[in-house]
């Protein structure tokens, strides 16, 4: 395999569990099985196909021949055909009526839509194991203060558990889409080569009753409530698109907290997890690079710029069918869906291994702490007595006096000494540092934080708590 490309997915991002859900070996399973229910349905509805006949199919079901597929696809170039003649080849019994009525994409797209519809329920376990360690980081960071930041210059105090609660937002609302999605999941169904059921109908001798029933019967067998109540040869190419436009808003909620994380790692308030032994820079030994976090930005633009494929797709396709859809979903959609799975894996290891530095915190707060404290010093002055307007254009012209020593001269903010030496204000130093608490500047952020983690977390943490796992995640460094 070394003289082949390989994709990175499958080597060091995507998992176990997504990486086969997206293998042959899972399709050509489905396909059997799509098979056994069609014939199954079938001879249910009163067609001439024997138990034994059906018993048979269910023997090689998961034993496939891929030897005798690969061979006769050679000489027919049809994947479909090489492989009903493969199934045949084993249960002989079954060979006459195995796919009968039925076209390649019955067992084509009837298999996309049970992959994709696996693919994110993987991807909703994922997803809430990210919000069940972030609501754990927010909570246990609720009270901590930490300087707010609007255009990335310093703004009113937060703390980091309500920033954590940014993060946890975004996933709530993918969350959402992402069960609505999952909850109106439906296969194509069995409609022939134009949707119209012409061959079933042909078939069951125009018993239109009986051919109405086949999609539903087909649909419970494999899993499903319902199958689209109409359509052409394929299932509506415009799923594909809904499917990764929520693969992309996963993807976007991802960059953002892996931007951010960036930005605290430069800070040195925030880090991702460092391993022992892990070599940040093959130049520069001091360093401790956020490659988590870069890569989940990397992946994360690779899905946003994906989910531009199958909307293109479904905007191109003519009338009942066109081809130039196959080569582009084989490569776009199953990329999308292990991207999102790494992504998910490495978000979720960053969360459980994140290293806060409150001292660090408290002093890039501490620097910027007079500035905001302007409006409450000049409160408590003219409680003293103090003319609010003057002691608005005094504390502007400390303010600016002392942002110029800071950033000019390098030295410490010195507002409040400027301030206790001003005696309009009548106010000491001691006073003055009285005010500095930042608890005191953070508003409701810990009560915002607390509130949103057990009215709108907990709640649906609780829902879905058999998908919640204990395991330690690792990943490729």
């Amino acid at each position: 395999m070394r003289s082949k490309y390989v994709s990175p997915l499958n080597t060091r991002y995507a998992s176990k569990e997504m990486s086969y859900l997206f293998s042959q070996d899972f399709k050509f399973k489905t396909w059997r099985k799509l098979w056994i229910a069609l014939a199954e349905t079938e001879r249910e509805l009163g067609l001439n196909i024997t138990e034994e006949q059906i018993q048979q199919m269910k023997e090689f079901q998961d034993n496939i021949n891929y030897e005798v597929a690969e061979a006769r696809e050679k000489e027919v170039r049809h994947d479909v055909m090489s492989h009903v003649y493969a199934y045949g080849m084993q249960a002989k019994l079954a060979m006459p009526i195995i796919h009968l009525g039925a076209t390649s994409c019955y067992v084509g797209d009837n298999t996309d839509i049970i992959i994709m519809t696996e693919a994110m329920k993987l991807v909703k376990k994922e997803l809430i194991n990210v919000i069940n360690e972030l609501s754990k980081f927010a909570m246990e960071y609720k009270d901590l203060p930490t300087l707010g930041f609007t255009h990335f210059q310093p703004a009113q105090t937060t703390t980091v558990g309500k920033r954590a609660s940014l993060w946890l937002q975004d996933l709530i609302m993918d969350l959402e889409d992402l069960d609505h999605q999952i909850s109106k999941a439906k296969l194509l169904g069995s409609k022939g080569t134009t949707g119209t059921q012409a061959s079933f109908l042909e078939l069951f001798d125009g018993d239109h009753e009986k051919v109405k029933k086949i999609d539903g019967m087909i649909a419970k067998k494999m899993g499903f409530e319902n199958s689209f109540a109409v359509s052409g040869q394929t299932y509506p190419r415009k799923l594909d698109s809904q499917i990764l436009n929520i693969l992309s808003q996963i993807a976007q909620s991802a960059f953002k907290f892996s931007n951010d994380i960036r930005l605290l790692q430069h800070l040195k308030e925030i880090e991702e997890p460092f391993e022992k032994n892990q070599i940040g820079s093959s130049a520069m030994a001091y360093k401790r690079n956020p490659m988590r976090s870069e890569r989940i930005g990397s992946l994360a633009r690779y899905v946003i710029a994906d989910a531009i494929n199958p909307a293109i797709t479904a905007s191109t396709q003519w009338f009942e069918r066109t081809l130039d859809d196959s080569a582009n979903k084989r490569i776009s959609i199953p990329e999308a869906f292990l991207c999102v799975d790494a992504i998910l894996s490495l978000y979720r290891n960053v969360v459980d291994g994140l290293v806060v530095y409150p001292k660090v915190i408290e002093q890039h707060l501490n620097s910027e702490l007079p500035f905001m404290a302007t409006e409450n010093i000049m409160m408590d002055a003219v409680k003293k007595g103090g003319d609010r307007q003057e002691l608005h254009e005094k504390i502007r012209v400390h303010s600016m006096d002392a942002g110029r020593v800071v950033k000019v001269e390098g030295k410490a903010n010195d507002l409040l000494e400027r301030i206790a030496n001003d005696k309009s204000f009548g106010l000491t130093l001691e006073e003055l540092q009285s005010i500095m608490d930042a608890k005191n500047f953070v508003g409701r952020a810990p009560q915002q934080t607390e509130e949103f983690i057990e009215n709108i977390v907990k709640p649906i943490l609780e829902e879905n708590k058999e998908l919640l796992d204990n395991s330690e995640v690792s990943i490729q460094v």
